[in-house]
């Protein structure tokens, strides 16, 4: 009788386990997606209805919440449908600094590069991929300073 008890127990504790296990480890069922400048540059406000994206640091943000900065005619839209990082740490909407590149930038532009990359846009907008220059090198050869592990996290609520 103590045997079926046993029994009944440890069947209950793995099924509650299990379902709990089940509740805080959903596996990512959509792929991370990998931008091309061409196809970054469709999502840049101009098109009613169509998501607003913005790439810092080669990750991809969807910033569509934030319409009213970054939406066609918006104070920030030239920010949108590419990566400004430069602009970003520079504080600027200069064309020239629309882009990527973060060659001689400060010690200090690049700080603040950090803190707004961290502060500002991944605790705002959900990421929605990388830029395939942050995995790639230009000849399309893979980055091997890409490291997967150092990337943002992606969450539940980031997956598209």
């Amino acid at each position: 009788m103590a045997t079926v008890h046993i029994w009944v127990l440890f069947i209950v504790f793995s099924t509650v386990l299990s379902d709990d296990v089940k509740l805080k480890y959903k596996p990512a069922t959509k792929p991370v997606r990998l931008f091309t400048e061409e196809e970054l540059e469709k999502y840049d406000g101009s098109e009613e209805g169509q998501p607003i994206y913005m790439a810092v640091k080669g990750v991809v943000f969807d910033v569509t919440r934030g319409k009213e900065f970054y939406g066609k005619d918006a104070p920030y839209n030239a920010l949108v449908g590419k990566d400004s990082t430069r602009a970003v740490a520079k504080m600027s909407l200069d064309p020239a600094d629309l882009t990527s590149d973060t060659t001689g930038l400060t010690e200090e532009q690049l700080k603040s590069l950090d803190s707004i990359f961290e502060g500002t846009y991944k605790t705002k907008y959900p990421i929605v991929g990388y830029t395939a220059s942050r995995i790639l090198n230009e000849d399309g050869s893979p980055n091997e300073d890409f490291k997967p592990e150092d990337q943002p996290h992606f969450q539940i609520k980031d997956e598209f």
